[in-house]
């Protein structure tokens, strides 16, 4: 006969933190919304509301702040085309420090919030690797979120929501669909053989119980399972189809015809995923021969601009006074679009080139 267990005695309480992943302007604040509504926690205090998004972020200010750092150290953008930037950002998850500052902070989370946490924020997954090793380190179970959006679309909301879109529009496009293509296949193939979900912001506008109760099954989450009619109301008030205020097509996103291509096929790719039993090997492949395009593609972007690179510095040495140094941020005279496509590795040795290697 087994012996009870003693009342006084805890028993262990089992945590769950989502991750909602993928490129801002996807939805990814409706979903972190609907799940803090239902019950999980977002850790406090929260990004304010703005114009850009008056029903809320749904994500905690310290994230923003401990991603923002993170992206200084490594020189990496929030929305960066660079597919050498994984392997800069990818970096810091091997430093302990950084390691053990973020542990003790989700550990507090729980603490003080409860077993299930949801953490939202487009620069995460730069440092999914970091996270992940914090979530295991306090006992709970990651799962992730990619929320999917037709690619124009999130460009064509940024182009309008975000005010350092305003000037250059058409080298805006090219950056931000470039940066897409890159944030998605690398997030995708970061989360691969991890318990996820794929969800398209249409399905959440039309329908959002379909794949919000479908993650709850799926990652075991209690607060979604036990839902009340009150809870379930007040995420209907939440979420509002009107929020899809941009809707684009590749006839309004001017870029050039392999990135069209290639960030095509992409979203085709991703949007499968999302599909019952969509998530195949078949699609990995795919996408796998995707990642691999785009990075050729991208290399070939440093003979385009080599040439614009050095008669920027050539004007930069004509205009400087007598005796004085060339400016080291020489590549700022590059134009915006050409320079975002020139591959980390061909800024080092165009650097080197200069004398301004560092």
């Amino acid at each position: 006969m087994s012996t009870p267990i003693p009342l006084s005695e805890p028993i262990p309480v089992k945590r769950r933190v989502v991750f909602v992943v993928g490129s801002g302007r996807s939805g990814t604040s409706t979903m972190s919304g609907a799940l803090q509504t239902l019950g999980m926690r977002v850790p406090q205090p929260e990004v304010v509301a703005d114009e850009t998004n008056p029903k809320g972020f749904g994500e905690p200010q310290w994230v923003v702040d401990f991603h923002d750092e993170l992206l200084k150290r490594c020189n990496v953008q929030v929305s960066d085309g660079r597919p050498a930037a994984w392997f800069e950002a990818g970096k810091l998850s091997a430093f302990e420090p950084l390691r053990g500052r973020l542990h003790e902070w989700l550990e507090a989370q729980f603490v003080e919030g409860g077993p299930e946490l949801v953490v939202k924020d487009p620069r995460l997954a730069w440092f999914l690797g970091l996270w992940r090793a914090a979530a295991l380190r306090c006992d709970a179970a990651p799962a992730y979120v990619t929320m999917l959006r037709p690619v124009t679309e999130v460009v064509g909301s940024k182009q309008k929501y975000y005010a350092a879109a305003k000037a250059g529009a058409a080298a805006g496009e090219v950056q931000r669909t470039a940066a897409w293509v890159n944030m998605m296949l690398h997030t995708e193939r970061s989360t691969r053989g991890s318990a996820r979900r794929f969800v398209r912001y249409d399905d959440m506008l039309r329908d959002w119980t379909i794949p919000v109760f479908g993650i709850g099954q799926a990652f075991d989450l209690d607060a979604v399972k036990s839902a009340t009619a009150n809870d379930i109301r007040r995420v209907h008030q939440f979420i509002d189809p009107s929020l899809r205020r941009v809707q684009l097509t590749w006839d309004d996103v001017e870029v050039p015809a392999r990135l069209r291509e290639i960030a095509e096929e992409t979203w085709q790719q991703l949007d499968r995923l999302a599909d019952e039993d969509g998530d195949t090997p078949e699609v990995h492949d795919r996408l796998d021969e995707l990642r691999t395009a785009y990075a050729a593609l991208y290399d070939e972007a440093e003979a385009l601009s080599h040439s614009t690179a050095l008669a920027a510095r050539r004007e930069g040495q004509a205009n400087a006074p007598s005796g004085a140094l060339v400016p080291a941020r020489l590549a700022d005279r590059v134009p915006h679009g050409m320079r975002a496509m020139v591959p980390a590795g061909a800024r080092r040795g165009l650097r080197k080139a200069f004398g301004k290697e560092r």
